[in-house]
């Protein structure tokens, strides 16, 4: 696709993205919601921590409710090996109490890369000369769906946007429904793409309707930090993303657009990981106080090198592997009802040992170049992507991996479909009871997956993976039991697309 703008058309574009009068009307005294005196105060006052204190924030954890800035600090010092551990042992059983075994699997789909932003750290960024540009036509869209849905077997994706008029809010809107009709023949049934998350800009309440409209999953938008003055340093003046408010708000005007699943994140590695962990939980409350529900999601990529951006090389804040243990760990303890995604930025075998401390969602068969998933001729292209990645196994790789440690891979999209979003998933999650209807789930769509696309030897190991969690409904659902072996056995004759 190729879309010409003149300069001052640019300028243009630019200087009217931002709706300070979308922005203002949160503001309370001129301030917004990150209280860095607090923040700091927080971490300092949580220095040494009580071991008493600590079990005792970890019991609130296991009752599913979301830590304070003081508890969240308190766990974020604790050095102490056991206190360590059993910090990792609750967050494992909060995943389990609210998430039980399962893991949901997607893939990232980017479908631009021209940008307008010149943020310091990225792969996109406009000063970036040396960078393939591309923007995808609705034609080479339906191309990798055909890919991720028919013959990887992807049931859903989080589609990535630069910002930039190629790719604003009617090319979104028409790439999400194009993604939509693709259905492809497998083995024995049909593929298709059942739910698009959208990472994007920051989005007027407007166009964030038109998102609604189209039918989008979760909308993701990352602060990076939460710092300001590091979040002026990194995102140069003038530019749209350089408005640091436009951007923390932007799930407010989500809500108000009708939007009622969103997903938050930091880009560690641009400032001290403490601050930035105190962040998410400040941006986790505020949502729960104002909008009556968390973030359905929350991220926590590192920051990992990306061809001719010096920056990604320099940062004096990148984080050590085992911080990034105790960010998932503490995370997972802090907003103990959210869904957590680890990316392909992480390596297999970090991946497979963070897994275990709380994360419910990561990407496989991951591409990240413009036109990628249905173009393989340039493994890992930098010049075509926005960072080098860390795991680029296959997604059958990824599941029979999951499986051998005990995991089952969802590709439940129902609940969504269902209207178990916003206040009504939030309650069902922190009761433990969207457990349920997710483990019926699962096992349907992994009975699909495995028909569809597994190869033998994962096919192998997934049969008594299903055949364990078939075991458990009859054990501890036995009413819904009956219902599921008749959709069960649907399934396995070829119907698609069956849920509770």
């Amino acid at each position: 696709m190729s879309i010409t703008h003149n300069k001052k058309n640019l300028e243009i574009w630019i200087k009217n993205r931002v709706r300070h009068d979308q922005v203002d009307k949160y503001l309370h005294d001129q301030k917004d919601f990150i209280d860095e005196d607090k923040i700091f105060t927080a971490l300092e006052a949580g220095k040494s921590p009580d071991a008493g204190y600590v079990r005792d924030i970890l019991k609130k954890s296991l009752a599913i409710e979301t830590l304070n800035l003081d508890e969240t600090a308190a766990l974020l010092n604790v050095t102490d090996p056991d206190l360590l551990a059993e910090m990792r042992q609750t967050a494992a059983a909060v995943k389990k109490k609210v998430y039980d075994n399962r893991i949901v699997t997607f893939a990232p789909l980017y479908l631009s890369n021209f940008c307008v932003n010149n943020c310091l750290y990225c792969g996109f960024r406009s000063d970036n000369i040396l960078a393939r540009r591309r923007t995808l036509s609705i034609d080479e869209v339906k191309r990798e769906i055909e890919v991720l849905a028919g013959t990887i077997g992807h049931k859903r994706l989080i589609v990535v946007y630069g910002e930039h008029p190629q790719s604003d809010i009617d090319y979104m809107v028409d790439t999400i429904a194009a993604i939509y009709e693709v259905k492809v023949k497998t083995k024995k049934g049909v593929g298709q793409i059942r739910r698009v998350n959208v990472n994007a800009p920051p989005l007027s309440v407007e166009s964030l309707r038109s998102l609604k409209e189209v039918g989008i999953g979760t909308y993701q938008v990352f602060q990076e930090t939460y710092h300001h003055d590091t979040y002026r340093r990194l995102h140069p003046q003038g530019t749209i993303k350089g408005d640091y408010r436009w951007r923390l708000y932007c799930m407010h005007r989500a809500f108000e657009a009708g939007i009622d699943d969103v997903g938050i994140g930091v880009l560690f590695g641009l400032y001290d990981w403490k601050f930035e962990v105190l962040g998410l939980v400040t941006h986790a409350r505020i949502l729960e106080a104002h909008c009556g529900v968390g973030p359905h999601t929350v991220s926590f990529p590192r920051l990992e090198e990306a061809t001719h951006i010096p920056f990604t090389l320099q940062s004096k804040y990148r984080v050590r592997d085992e911080d990034f243990k105790k960010i998932v760990t503490v995370l997972r303890l802090a907003i103990p009802y959210t869904g957590m995604i680890l990316t392909a930025r992480e390596t297999a075998s970090m991946r497979r040992e963070t897994i275990g401390l709380g994360v419910t969602q990561i990407d496989a068969s991951t591409r990240i170049g413009i036109g990628a998933y249905s173009d393989r001729s340039e493994e890992q292209e930098g010049r075509r992507q926005q960072f080098l990645l860390g795991d680029t196994r296959s997604l059958d790789e990824v599941i029979r991996e999951l499986a051998r440690d005990g995991y089952i891979t969802s590709f439940c999209t129902a609940g969504y479909r269902c209207g178990r979003t916003g206040e009504c998933i939030m309650e069902l999650l922190k009761t433990g009871k969207e457990g349920q209807f997710c483990k019926l789930n699962a096992i349907l769509t992994f009975r699909e997956w495995l028909d569809d696309f597994a190869s033998k030897p994962t096919q192998d190991i997934g049969e008594e993976i299903i055949n364990k969690e078939l075991d458990e409904v009859k054990k501890n659902i036995p009413g819904m039991y009956p219902h599921l072996v008749e959709y069960y056995e649907r399934v396995a004759q070829g119907e698609r697309d069956l849920y509770f």
